[in-house]
C-alpha cells in the first residue's frame, strides 16, 4: 500500500507511534501500537476512530477508568496450560490483581451501558468469573505470599517452625550469656554465618565450647561457633522448612490445576486489557495534540479544515515557540492534484507532509488535530517521493532515485492513490528536468491520482493553470517584512522570491543586477507578476480576515440586542400586569372609601363641622394615590479625577454606593468591586473618598469581609467530577477568595489519568489573580493536590 516503505518514517508516522507507545501501561499495549497499519476498509477505520473518540470523551468528562494493574496475563496462562506445571505465589498475585482490574473495568462499562457503544465491542460479552478470584484469595494474601492457613498441614508446619525457631533462639541466648560470663567471647554480638546464628568465640577458647565452627575472622583471632544443642534445633527448623516448601508446591500445583480450565478466559481477559491500554494510549495522545474525529467519506477525497502538523504542534508547545499556523486544503474530483509553489522555507514541504501524515493517521484509527468538520476519504495506495534516496549499493544517483519512483508511480497508481512529491523535477538540469516532470505529471493526471506536489518550476505552474484536475496553490509570503506567513492559498501559483530573499540576506547589488540580466525578459515578467499577485492575495486575505472578525462582532452585538430586547419585553409585560393589579386594588379601595364616606355624612345628618372633617379625610386618602409630578433630577457628574488608582475607594454618584477600584482601564473606565460583584463605571461618574468618609467605608467593608471570610472554606474537592462542573466550582471559589483576600486555595483533584489535573492547572494559569501554584508535599498527596497562591 505504501511505496517506498521508508515513506512512513519520512512522513513522521513512526514518531507518532513512538509517542503513543509512551502512553501505554503494558508491554502488550506497546506491541499493539507497533503493529498499527493503515486500513482500507471504511467500516474498520470508522470503528477504530469512534473507539478512540469515546475513550477521549471518557478521559475528559467521566470518572477515571480503574486501570491500576495491567500485568501481562498471557504468559502466565500459557504456563498454567502445561500439565503438571504450577505458578509461583507472585505469579498468582499478578493474576489476582489483573483480574480485579478486569472486573472493575467490566463493571465500569456495565454501569454506563449504551454510553460507549464502540468501546463495549472490545468486551465480546466477557463474563465476570469471580470463582477464579475466590480460589486464589483462599491461598494468596494481598502481599503476594501464601497464607499460613492455606491448608491444615501448612498451618501446623508454620507453627512448628515458629516454635522451634523461638526455642533455638532462646537456647543460643542462654549459651551466649554463659560464654560471656566465662570470658570466652570476642567483642560483638551474635552474628550470621552460612545462614546460621553463631557466637563469636576467642580462638584460644574455641575448644571449651562444643559446637560447629562455621567461620573464622580474617586475623584468625575469632571463631564463629554454632553450639551443639542449637545445631540440632536449627537442623530441625530446616527439615520443617523443606517439608513446608513441599506443602506449598502441592497447594500451588493444586491451585494451578483448578485454574487450567479457565485458561481460554484468561487469554480473553489479556486481550481485553491490551486493547483497552492500546485505545487509552491513542486517546491520551489525541488529547495532547487537541485532536478530533473527522467525517469519513467513501470517496477518494480530502477536505482538511484548520489542521496542524502534530509533531510541530507538540514541539512548539514544548519549546514555547509561536503557535503553529493552521492549514486548510481540499482535494476532490475537480482539483485532484494541488501543485504548491512559493518561497524556500515557506512551508511547502510541511504542507505536503501534513496531508500525508494525517491521511496515514486517519486510516490507522488515530484522531487528527483538525476541526471535526474536516472530511477524509480513504486511499488504497500512498506513494511518496520525499528527500534524497541515492544509493551507492544500487548505483543510484539522486535524480536516478527520483526517476525510479516516478516509474513506479506512473505504472501502478490509480484513482485510489495519494501521491506526495517534494521538489518535483529537481536533481538534474532544469532545462530537461522541467519537461520530464511535466510529462510525468500529465501521465499521473490521466490516471486521476490525488496528491500534493511541491515545486519551483515555472513550466509546471503554467501546465497546472491550463490543465483540468490540477490546481495551483502557494504559500503566502510577506514581501514587505520578507518573511513567510505559512498560509496556503489555493488558486494561484507563488513566486520563489529568490531575488528578494537574496537581497535580504545581503547579496551584493551588482550580483543581483547581473543575475536579473541573465534571466529572460519573459521569465522576469512572469516572476514580477507572481510577486504582485502574491501581494494582492495577502491584501485580500487580510481584508477578508478583518471582515470576518467584524461580522463576528456584529453577530455578537445582534445577539446581545435581541436578548436585551426580549428581556425588556418580558419586564414590560410584567410591569403592566403589576400596574393593572395595583389599579384594580386602588379602585376597589376607592369604592369602599366613597361608600363609607357617604354613609358617615348621612349618619351625622349634614352637620357642617363633621361633614368637613369627613371630606378632609377623603381628600387625604385620594392624595395618597395621586401621582405627584416628577421633579427632573439632574444627572450627577463630576470632573474625571486622574489621581484615582487601583485600591482607592470611590462613591458612585448615580447609585450613591461605595466601591473599591480593582483596575483602571483605557478610555477613562474603572473596574469596581461591589462586595462580590464587579462593575464598570466612567471616571466622571465617581468621586474619590478621602479622610473620615474613606475610613468609615473601609471599616464597614472590613466587617463584611471578616464575616464572609469566617464562612469561607479554602479547600475544594473536585474528585470524580466532570471537567465542566469542576472548573465551574473552581471559578466560584477562586472569585470569592479574591474578594475576601484569602491567600491560598487547596484543590483536591486526585491523580487518575491526570486529565482533570491538567485542565485545572491550565485554568489557574489563565486566572489573573493566581500568582503561582504547586503540588502538595509527597507524604500528603503529592500531585493529586494543587495549592493555588492568590495575589
Amino acid at each position: 500500500m505504501i511505496f517506498p516503505k521508508n515513506a512512513i518514517d519520512k512522513l513522521g508516522f513512526t514518531d507518532i507511534k513512538d509517542l503513543i507507545k509512551d502512553k501505554c501501561l503494558s508491554e502488550s499495549g506497546k506491541e499493539m501500537v507497533e503493529k498499527i497499519q493503515p486500513q482500507v476498509k471504511l467500516e474498520q477505520i470508522d470503528r477504530f476512530l469512534r473507539q478512540t473518540q469515546e475513550f477521549k470523551d471518557l478521559l475528559i468528562n467521566d470518572a477515571p477508568l480503574p486501570v491500576d494493574h495491567l500485568y501481562p496475563i498471557k504468559p502466565l496462562a500459557e504456563k498454567a496450560r502445561v500439565e503438571g506445571s504450577f505458578l509461583a505465589e507472585e505469579e498468582f498475585h499478578r493474576i489476582l490483581l489483573s483480574l480485579r482490574t478486569v472486573y472493575a473495568i467490566i463493571r465500569y462499562f456495565n454501569e454506563r451501558n449504551g454510553q460507549y457503544v464502540h468501546l463495549e465491542l472490545l468486551f465480546e460479552h466477557l463474563p465476570i468469573e469471580t470463582k477464579i478470584i475466590r480460589q486464589i484469595e483462599v491461598v494468596i494474601d494481598d502481599r503476594g505470599k501464601m497464607k499460613d492457613n492455606a491448608s491444615r498441614l501448612l498451618l501446623d508446619l508454620t507453627q512448628q517452625i515458629l516454635k522451634s525457631e523461638q526455642e533455638a533462639r532462646k537456647r543460643i541466648d542462654q549459651v551466649f550469656k554463659q560464654a560471656q560470663n566465662n570470658g570466652w567471647t570476642a567483642d560483638g554480638n551474635l552474628t550470621i554465618r552460612d545462614g546460621r546464628l553463631c557466637i563469636p568465640i576467642l580462638a584460644e577458647n574455641k575448644r571449651k565450647m562444643k559446637g560447629f565452627i562455621h567461620d573464622e575472622s580474617a586475623t584468625g583471632q575469632t571463631a564463629y561457633i554454632e553450639p551443639e544443642e542449637v545445631f540440632h534445633l536449627n537442623n530441625k527448623v530446616r527439615d520443617l522448612a523443606f517439608e513446608r516448601r513441599r506443602e506449598v508446591i502441592r497447594i500451588l500445583t493444586e491451585l494451578t490445576t483448578e485454574l487450567r480450565p479457565h485458561v481460554p478466559l484468561l487469554l480473553a481477559y489479556h486481550g481485553l486489557l491490551s486493547k483497552l491500554d492500546f485505545v487509552r494510549a491513542k486517546a491520551l495522545f489525541a488529547i495532547d495534540i487537541e485532536a478530533e474525529m473527522p467525517e469519513l467519506s467513501k470517496e477518494a477525497e480530502i477536505n482538511l479544515v484548520n489542521v496542524r502538523h502534530p509533531l510541530l504542534l507538540l514541539n512548539a508547545r514544548k519549546e514555547n515557540h509561536p503557535p503553529v499556523v493552521p492549514l486548510n486544503i481540499k482535494i476532490d474530483q475537480e482539483d485532484r492534484v494541488i501543485l504548491v509553489s512559493g518561497p524556500n522555507a515557506g512551508g511547502k514541504s510541511v504542507c505536503m507532509k501534513t496531508v500525508g501524515l494525517l491521511q496515514l493517521m486517519v486510516q490507522s484509527g488515530l484522531l487528527i488535530p483538525a476541526e471535526d468538520t474536516s472530511k477524509v476519504g480513504f486511499f488504497r495506495q500512498i506513494f511518496a517521493d520525499i528527500g534524497d534516496d541515492q544509493s551507492i549499493e544500487s548505483d543510484l544517483s539522486t535524480y536516478s532515485a527520483h526517476l525510479s519512483k516516478m516509474k513506479h508511480f506512473t505504472e501502478f497508481s490509480n484513482a485510489r492513490t495519494l501521491v506526495l512529491i517534494d521538489e518535483f523535477g529537481t536533481g538534474t538540469d532544469p532545462l530537461f528536468g522541467g519537461p520530464i516532470a511535466e510529462a510525468v505529471l500529465e501521465a499521473l493526471n490521466k490516471k486521476e491520482v490525488r496528491g500534493v506536489i511541491t515545486t519551483h518550476y515555472s513550466n509546471l505552474k503554467v501546465f497546472a493553470s491550463n490543465t483540468a484536475g490540477l490546481e495551483n496553490a502557494s504559500m503566502l509570503f510577506d514581501n514587505v517584512e520578507m518573511r513567510p506567513l505559512y498560509v496556503l492559498q489555493v488558486g494561484k501559483p507563488g513566486s520563489s522570491y529568490a531575488f528578494e530573499i537574496a537581497q535580504k540576506i545581503g547579496l551584493h547589488k551588482e550580483i543581483l543586477h547581473a543575475a536579473k540580466d541573465k534571466i529572460g525578459v519573459r521569465q522576469k515578467k512572469v516572476d514580477t507578476l507572481l510577486v504582485d499577485l502574491e501581494r494582492d492575495k495577502k491584501e485580500i486575505y487580510d481584508t477578508k480576515a478583518a471582515i470576518v472578525m467584524r461580522e463576528r462582532e456584529l453577530e455578537k452585538l445582534k445577539n446581545e440586542y435581541e436578548g436585551l430586547q426580549g428581556y425588556l419585553e418580558e419586564n414590560k409585560k410584567q410591569i403592566i400586569r403589576e400596574a393593572k393589579e395595583e389599579a384594580r386594588q386602588i379602585l376597589k379601595n376607592a369604592n369602599k372609601l366613597v361608600e363609607n364616606t357617604v354613609a358617615e355624612i348621612k349618619s351625622v345628618q349634614a352637620d357642617k363641622e363633621k361633614t368637613r372633617e369627613i371630606r378632609r379625610r377623603l381628600h387625604d386618602e385620594v392624595d395618597k394615590h395621586t401621582e405627584k409630578k416628577a421633579v427632573d433630577k439632574q444627572v450627577t457628574t463630576a470632573q474625571p479625577d486622574e489621581s484615582i488608582k487601583v485600591g482607592d475607594w470611590v462613591k458612585i454618584l448615580d447609585a450613591d454606593t461605595e466601591a473599591q477600584v480593582i483596575e483602571v482601564s483605557k478610555g477613562n473606565n474603572l473596574i469596581l468591586a461591589l462586595g462580590e460583584l464587579r462593575t464598570v463605571v466612567k471616571k466622571n461618574k465617581v468621586v474619590k473618598l478621602q479622610g473620615k468618609e474613606k475610613a468609615k467605608v473601609i471599616k464597614k467593608h472590613k466587617t463584611i469581609a471578616t464575616e464572609s471570610a469566617a464562612d469561607f472554606q479554602p479547600e475544594l474537592d473536585v474528585r470524580g467530577m466532570r471537567t465542566e462542573d469542576a472548573l465551574r466550582q473552581l471559578e466560584t471559589v477562586l472569585d470569592r477568595a479574591v474578594m475576601i483576600g484569602y491567600p491560598t486555595l487547596k484543590i483536591l483533584h486526585g491523580r487518575g489519568d491526570g486529565i482533570l489535573r491538567k485542565f485545572i492547572r491550565d485554568y489557574l494559569r489563565k486566572y489573573n489573580h493566581v500568582s503561582h501554584f504547586e503540588d502538595e508535599h509527597a507524604d500528603r498527596g503529592g500531585d493529586g493536590i494543587t495549592y493555588a497562591h492568590i495575589q
